[in-house]
């Protein structure tokens, strides 16, 4: 399956049908006066959040979407027929975006919620609404309203409480894979997982929250390196990032170092997302058999990052430190959840940290892509001069819409 988060569609609305001009004729009844019925409603354009759809794929291929027209009125004051509503399914977590002002129309984070995205249009009236003492013969009638007619976005991230992040190869795939049924690929190779992975995490009855294995960063993420910011984006509506970091990195870099690069990513891509609430995981603990070379090196992370907030030591390989992360986890989601339900001033600031940071992310994807494509116009007019066919040039489009496109494996399963 491919991974699409982004679309671009064109929707319709239908138009109203048209009022008529009618007059009663019937035997024996003279002056009969005027009976045109009413036009009918255009069908709406409405957006619905399904369960059962993971990626926007099916609006990469169909791009226009046309509500019927409402039929016209009829005789003896019948009105028109409505036209039928359409249904446009997508994955909860997507966000409808005008694609023209950029104004963000609705959010769509809840199984079978609904957003009207375009209006059909009225119908028109009949004759028989202009009749009066003065004018028992009018011949007037008014055509439908048109409906609207929008380009919008459709915007994916996946909705999740828990994003991992870190560099290739710190053991975020090995992470979720212990934690919850998500089944992402591992390998002893950095970019292993190059699409997001969802998992539920279950930490007894009734009580599961969702991890996002997000791809991995590397320095200069932020100006187009390696994967970029393409799926950063996702971590933007989760409650806490783990943040993992190998402690005994099989090229011998610092993982003090290595952490910064990530922390530093962060920033430069969005503030906002930099100051999500961050536990930091000392991963792959069995690398380091001796306790105290391990304490040392545990310590010396810990104070070269001045890191004050909670940390874990954890063995991805052989599970050890994982249960109590994710206890914590589930105890930190669920008091959070329940001060929200209790503190509407506590609510109200979530939210509006979470419209900041949605509004940071978009601005921040944005422009790397824009950045990103003029290098890709500079390279394929580079490739010209020096004489290189436009078909040698490997793809180097300006417009290249397919860029998102990847398999996708996403798990909902404890």
């Amino acid at each position: 399956m491919r991974f699409i988060d982004e679309a671009i569609v064109t929707v319709k609305a239908g138009d109203g049908g048209n009022g008529i001009v009618s007059f009663r004729r019937e035997k024996y009844v003279p002056r009969g006066g005027p009976d045109g019925g009413d036009g009918a409603k255009g069908g709406d354009v409405i957006v619905v959040a399904d369960d059962n759809t993971n990626t926007l794929v099916d609006y990469r291929y169909t791009r226009r979407y046309d509500a019927g027209r409402g039929e016209n009125g009829h005789s003896r004051n019948c009105s028109g027929k409505n036209a039928d509503n359409i249904y446009l399914r997508v994955p909860i977590g997507t966000t409808i975006i005008d694609n023209e002002t950029g104004e963000v129309i609705g959010d769509l984070t809840e199984i079978g919620q609904e957003l009207l995205i375009a209006k059909g249009g009225d119908g028109g009236l009949g004759n028989t609404h202009f009749k009066s003492s003065t004018n028992q013969a009018p011949r007037k009638a008014t055509s439908g309203f048109e409906g609207d007619l929008k380009q919008l976005k459709f915007e994916l991230k996946v909705v999740a409480d828990v994003g991992l992040i870190g560099l290739p190869n710190a053991g975020k795939s090995t992470f979720i894979r212990q934690v919850s049924s998500a089944k992402p690929k591992v390998a002893d190779y950095p970019f292993t997982t190059l699409v997001p992975n969802l998992g539920v995490v279950d930490v007894g009855l009734h009580r599961s929250f969702v991890m996002a294995d997000i791809p991995g960063l590397i320095a200069g993420a932020s100006e187009g390196a390696g994967l970029g910011i393409r799926f950063l984006k996702h971590v933007a509506r989760t409650r806490r990032l783990l943040h993992i970091v190998d402690i005994k990195p099989i090229d011998g870099s610092d993982p003090v170092d290595n952490a910064k690069v990530i922390l530093n990513e962060l920033l430069t891509f969005s503030p906002e997302l930099a100051n999500l609430p961050q536990i930091l995981i000392l991963n792959k603990i069995d690398q380091v058999p001796d306790a105290d070379e391990l304490e040392t090196l545990c310590q010396h992370i810990v104070s070269e990052l001045a890191w004050d907030g909670v940390v874990f030591r954890t063995s991805t390989l052989t599970g050890e430190g994982v249960d109590e992360v994710k206890y914590h986890l589930m105890n930190d989601i669920e008091l959070e959840q329940e001060r929200e339900a209790e503190d509407p001033e506590f609510a109200k600031a979530q939210k509006a940290r979470f419209e900041r940071l949605e509004a940071q992310v978009r601005t921040s994807t944005e422009e790397q892509k824009e950045a990103y494509k003029e290098a890709r116009r500079e390279q394929r007019a580079a490739a010209l001069l020096l004489g290189i066919d436009e078909d040698d040039t490997d793809g180097l489009s300006d417009n290249n819409e397919d860029d998102n496109d990847d398999g996708v494996e996403v798990i909902y399963a404890p």
